[in-house]
């Protein structure tokens, strides 16, 4: 839509209507007044021959070619009511001014020209109105009296020139407005498919975190305990004949680790196939991904501590000495030092801290059976550190034929895990041939 005062062609929709008319309904309304225009221009034409004593048939002529140009009412309203305002001396043309004068007022043409024609249609309908009734008064066709010439040309001449004009202005505002509510309801209706679009790439993009959390809490769940159970296997192939009373041991704690991923691994398929976890699919609704992911999160947290109601308040550092004592009765040897004072730390961060140094010797069950493990833990004034690292393993080993797999996702996850807590993670083999898993998480 173009403001008030600018000229503004539409262009119609391609194939709507003929020529310059958008709509066929447009091109029938002006043939059809363009025609009631020539029938009136071509009778008035006969007098205004009669008067000005030239053929009759010149004045049809010259009445059908006024009236005419009505038809071009919406490509030139300017030209029709010069026409009009020309051919006013004539007495004909009076439909023609009356629609021309609409048009024009409706249409979007600066508000300076409207009020010029407007005002020289005014004026010259007045003095041709004045002329006529003076002459009827004069003539005696007419019994008013003088003072009566000015009050009817004044009266006609506003009664001709006024209501067409303000009917056109309403209509061309009322048009302008329309026009601005449909831009700016095209405009909200853009703006609210935009939005659509960002929410459902957001909800995607939160489906994608919650699936790859939910992959970091079953791997923390299960690869653990499954690596310690692979380990114990290994071993217990290598000393079955040797120390029975060890054998048995290393069996019944197997056989604890299996029941108790078993068990986890329950609790998460049962949270994953319940009809809780999940929404109504016939009814279209999206799979609460985040409640699956708190419900993994919550089984991968019960590691330790559970009291007779089940619940268990999830890992924590004063767990490490089990965790290592758990490596070591698999065979590693480890060795964990702790600087500056032990103090509570919020439950994400001890959670974070003990999932790393797990995962860490998980990764050297797998890939440095029997090589010696250093465990480091700093508390420092705004941040916990901490460092696992081992040496190289020895080349004969009885817990390398143990062939654990690796999925590749250990080290990542646990840097998902240190920079989601604003944290630094670094890994990567060491000079000595070993291998050395560094991380330091804000304590706040």
């Amino acid at each position: 839509m173009t403001t008030t005062g600018e000229a503004h062609t539409e262009a119609p929709p391609p194939g709507a209507g003929p020529w310059w008319w958008g709509r066929v309904r447009s091109a029938v309304l002006d043939v059809s007044l363009a025609v009631v225009s020539v029938l009136e221009c071509g009778i008035e034409g006969v007098r205004f021959a009669g008067d000005a004593g030239i053929p009759g048939a010149a004045g049809v002529v010259f009445g059908v070619l006024a009236g005419s140009v009505l038809v071009l009412r919406r490509r030139w309203p300017i030209a029709v009511v010069l026409v009009s305002i020309a051919v006013m001396p004539a007495q004909m043309g009076f439909l023609m001014g009356i629609v021309g004068l609409y048009t024009l007022a409706a249409s979007e043409l600066p508000r300076r020209i409207i009020a010029s024609l407007a005002g020289m249609s005014f004026v010259g309908m007045l003095i041709v109105t004045f002329v006529w009734v003076r002459q009827g008064v004069s003539s005696g066709e007419l019994t008013f009296g003088d003072w009566v010439v000015p009050l009817a040309s004044l009266t006609t001449a506003l009664g001709v020139t006024a209501p067409p004009l303000l009917l056109g202005l309403y209509v061309g505002a009322r048009r302008r407005l329309m026009e601005s509510l449909r831009e700016r309801a095209d405009s909200l209706e853009r703006e609210l498919q935009l939005l659509a679009e960002r929410a459902e790439e957001r909800a995607e993009w939160a489906r994608n975190e919650e699936r790859t959390r939910i992959a970091r809490e079953m791997h923390d769940v299960v690869a653990h305990r499954v690596s310690l159970m692979v380990v114990h296997a290994a071993a217990l192939q290598a000393v079955a004949r040797k120390d029975p009373e060890k054998v048995v041991r290393n069996a019944a704690l197997v056989g604890d680790m299996g029941r108790q991923a078993l068990t986890e691994l329950r609790e998460m398929l049962g949270v994953l196939r319940s009809g809780h976890a999940y929404a109504d699919r016939s009814r279209g609704a999206v799979v609460p991904l985040a409640a699956v992911g708190a419900a993994a999160a919550a089984v991968a947290d019960r590691e330790k501590g559970l009291g007779e109601d089940g619940a268990g308040e999830g890992p924590c550092l004063s767990e490490l000495d089990e965790l290592i004592g758990q490596s070591a009765a698999a065979g590693m040897v480890v060795d964990l030092s702790v600087e500056g004072e032990s103090r509570p730390y919020a439950p994400e961060v001890e959670q974070t801290a003990f999932r790393v140094v797990q995962e860490a010797l998980t990764n050297v069950h797998k890939h440095a059976a029997g090589a010696k493990t250093h465990v480091r833990l700093a508390h420092r004034v705004s941040e916990i550190a901490m460092q696992v690292e081992n040496e190289p393993p020895p080349e004969v080993s009885s817990a390398s034929s143990a062939r654990l797999p690796s999925g590749g996702n250990g080290l990542v996850g646990m840097k998902e895990r240190v920079v989601g807590l604003g944290g630094v993670f670094v890994s990567g083999p060491t000079d000595a041939g070993g291998f050395r898993v560094s991380a330091v998480i804000p304590a706040a």
